[in-house]
Formats: C-alpha cells, structure tokens, sequence
C-alpha cells in the first residue's frame, strides 16, 4: 500500500505536459499567450513535484503537527495567489475581476446593493435585486445566496474586495481540513494526507479564491455537509449540533445551487439505507433523515419541488440537445458541439474538461486553467481505479455519503448543460481528489504499465480535443 504520490508518477505527469504543450503549439501553430503558458505550467509543476515531496516528507509528522501545517501551507499559498492574481488581472483587463468577467462583476454590484440595503434595514433582497435588472427571467433562489453573503462582507469592509477574496482563501483552506477528516474516517490516515495535500495544491481549488465566482463558498457549504454528515454516521448516537449544521449547511446550499441540497440529501439518506454504517439502531439512522427532511420541507418545501424538475433526466437531456446545437450555431461557437451530449459526457465524466492548450479567442480563461484541468485529467485514472476496487471489494458500503454524493452529482451533470464547465465539477472536486488518494494508495507497481497507458491516452486526448476546438471554429 503506497503512503505518497511517488516521484517517478509526477515526473511523468510533467513530461507529458510539456510534450502536450510543445506538440499542439508547434502542430496547429496557435500558441497560447505566454502569460497562460506561464500560468498553466507554474500549475502543473508546482502540484505533480510538491505532492511527492509533500506527501514523502510529511507523512511522519503527528496528526496535530500535519494539520497545522496543512492549514497554513493552505492559507498561505491561496493568500499569495489572491495578492498576484489580483495586480494581474488588474494589469491585464483594466479591471479587478479575471478575463470576460461576467457573473463576477454580477455579484459584485448585487453585493454592493445587499450591503445598502442592509445598512438601512432592509431585507427584501429578492425583490430588490430583480429590480437591478441583470436577470431577464427574474432572479432565482440559488442566485441570491452569494450576494447576500458578499453584502454582509461588503458591509463589514467597506465594499473592498480585497477582502472578499482573502476571506475565500481562509474558507478554501478550511475546505482542505474538513476533506481531510471525511477521508480519515472512511480510508485511514495515510489515505487522508495524500488527499489533504492534493486539495491543498489542486490548481482548480485555488484558481476561485482569486475571482468574484461563488464556488469557493458553496463548497465549503457541501463539504461542510458533507463532513458532519459523515460523522454522524460513524457515531454510536445522535450528535445534536452536528444535525443542526447539517441542515444549516444543507439549506445555505440551495441559495447557491438548486441541486445541491437535493443530492445531499439524497446520498445520506443513501448512506443511512444501504451503508454498513457503525452507528446504532435504525430509529437512530431515520431519526436524522427525518430531522433533516422535516426542516427543508417546512422551510423551502414549493421551491425544492420546482427544482425536483431537474431530476427529469428526459427533460434535461431534451435541453441538452438544444443547448449543444446552440453551441454550434452561435457566432464564435463549435460547429463540432451538436454531436455532444450524455452519451459522450457520462464515459468521460470523472475526467473531464480536457485542457485548451492552444490559442482560442474568447477562453483566455480555459487556457489560464488549463493546468488544473490537467492535473485532473492525470489524477482521474486513481479516482476511476478507486471506484472500481471499491465495487469489486464491496468496501463502498464503508464510504456510501461521499461516493453516493460524487456519482449522484456527476450523474445529474451528465444531463445537464453545463458537463464540459468546469465551474460545475467544483462540487465534487475534493472527494474526487479523496478517491484519487486512495487509488494511488491502491497502486502497485505491477500495474505501472497501466498508468503508462493512461498517460500516453491523455497526451493523445490534449492533441484531439484542441484539434476538436480549432477545427470546429474553422481555425485550423
């Protein structure tokens, strides 16, 4: 059983980036900006050698020693981030806000009336915030959380946004710790601090603390969720304060996100039917699900059954096709993205979205990440090797929360609109990285050869996705 990443696997994984970079660059002769090669390679470098060293060095230190560590190392690499990317995107756009801002200066200015309307008293938000226009249909529920957050912060900080974007950086940190513990409980130690220190440096995880998006707060929502939840469920008894900040948590999400208090709830009570769960007695079990239950039905019960639509996967595979065939027909689209859909998304789920590693106008942001998406594409063969040995074993009913709410979101995705955005697989992300983890424990040196063709697939996948990009555009 390995107990780090080894060196040799970040070797490769680097190798094969610059052989990606260097072959679609010269290939299709559409280089990116320096700027985005400097990025995405600082991205790739920095994760694949310091989770071996990281995950060599301190894997001796105390339990207590490692979380401090984890945390601050957490912090300070986000803090710095923040700070850089800031004077870059002021530099670079003539803005605070990252490349195309859209939904970021959105936020911004809903936040900045939230902080008013505060001020003053007032507490009709909704209303409020339709009335600023930014939403054709009117806003919606899950629309409305992140700028009522940024209201209060705004409202504390005199409206500077420096501060927003350092507090992401401390709750993103956090959001390292509480992976940590879920993965303790379900897969030991060792497998815990190879997954700490993948959320810790995952480029993707990062990237958020620097913009105005509000995925760096709704995964910490989920995860917190997610993480007492879990240890509920390994309790012998009913934990009263962790019921309430699993509903707290639960509810807070679907300010964010429709479909994440749906899936939440779904997969504990999952956890709670099939899991071979070491708390007590099934009273015990149903109690929290009926807490849970009674709490969101009494306060959100019409609104959670509107959005109970979204689970109509004939109905969202319908929108799919029309949003794919817009996708293709729309001015700077991919004539290529009609032919896309569940059917191509739901193989490629866990690893997805491939890396833009050529220049195409209009995804300056795409190619900036294009390190993240990298490492999850190489580190997708351990979340995917994972899953399976825990079918196979029959271990899953050890971990049912955080693999019934991994496989319930990404099955939902794969109908939707959104299965090639990158934004919407942050929910996700860190149990990703936690299953990850336990692959790379899982591996043998046997199976090297197969990692090999892993990477060797990835290197082609690089070359045919940004071949689908230019090529789709007429570019190439």
């Amino acid at each position: 059983m390995l107990k780090y990443f080894p060196r040799n696997f970040a070797d490769t994984a680097v190798y094969v980036y610059i052989a990606a970079l260097l072959t679609v660059s010269v290939l299709f002769m559409r280089p990116m900006n320096w700027q985005f090669w400097l990025f995405s390679s600082v991205a790739v470098f920095a994760f694949f050698l310091y989770a071996s060293r990281c995950t060599m060095g301190w894997r001796f230190l105390s339990e207590k020693s490692f979380v401090q560590r984890i945390f601050r190392t957490s912090v300070a690499i986000r803090l710095i981030y923040v700070v850089v990317i800031y004077f870059f995107y002021v530099k670079y756009t003539g803005s605070y806000f990252e490349i195309g801002a859209a939904d970021s200066y959105t936020y911004h200015l809903l936040g900045t009336k939230a902080a008013e309307m505060i001020s003053s008293g007032e507490f009709d938000f909704r209303r409020q915030m339709d009335a600023m226009g930014f939403f054709s249909r009117g806003i919606e529920i899950s629309d409305t959380g992140y700028p009522i957050y940024l209201g209060f912060v705004y409202l504390l900080s005199g409206n500077s946004i420096v501060v927003a974007r350092l507090l992401k950086a401390v709750l993103s940190a956090c959001t390292v710790i509480l992976t940590y513990r879920v993965a303790k409980r379900n897969f030991g130690d060792d497998v815990a601090r190879i997954t700490a220190i993948f959320c810790m440096l995952m480029p993707n995880l990062i990237y958020y603390c620097g913009t105005h998006l509000k995925e760096t707060e709704m995964l910490f929502l989920a995860m917190l969720f997610i993480d007492r939840a879990d240890m509920l469920l390994h309790k012998h008894y009913v934990d009263v304060w962790s019921v309430v900040i699993c509903v707290f948590s639960c509810l807070a999400t679907y300010f964010f996100r429709a479909i994440l208090p749906i899936v939440l709830t779904l997969a504990l009570i999952t956890a709670l039917v099939t899991g071979s769960i070491r708390m007590g007695s099934m009273s015990k079990r149903l109690s929290i699900v009926a807490i849970i239950l009674a709490l969101c039905g009494t306060v959100f019960w019409n609104a959670i059954a509107e959005e109970l639509d979204l689970l109509d996967f004939g109905n969202l595979q319908a929108q799919q096709e029309q949003n794919m065939q817009w996708r293709a027909e729309r001015s700077g689209g991919n004539s290529l993205a009609k032919y896309a859909g569940a059917s191509v998304f739901a193989p490629l789920i866990f690893t997805m979205p491939f890396p833009t590693l050529a220049d195409v106008p209009g995804q300056e942001q795409q190619q900036m990440l294009s390190g993240g998406y990298y490492v999850k594409n190489v580190l997708s063969f351990f979340t995917i090797l994972a899953l399976f040995s825990l079918l196979k074993t029959g271990k899953w009913r050890d971990s049912v929360l955080p693999t019934a709410f991994t496989c319930g979101y990404l099955v939902v995705l794969v109908f939707s609109n959104f299965a090639q955005s990158e934004r919407f697989h942050i929910p996700v992300l860190p149990l990703e990285l936690m299953f990850a983890a336990y692959g790379v424990s899982l591996f043998s040196y046997r199976q090297m050869k197969w990692q090999k063709r892993w990477m060797a697939l990835m290197f082609v996948v690089a070359l045919g996705w940004n071949f689908i990009k230019l090529y789709g555009r007429g570019l190439i």
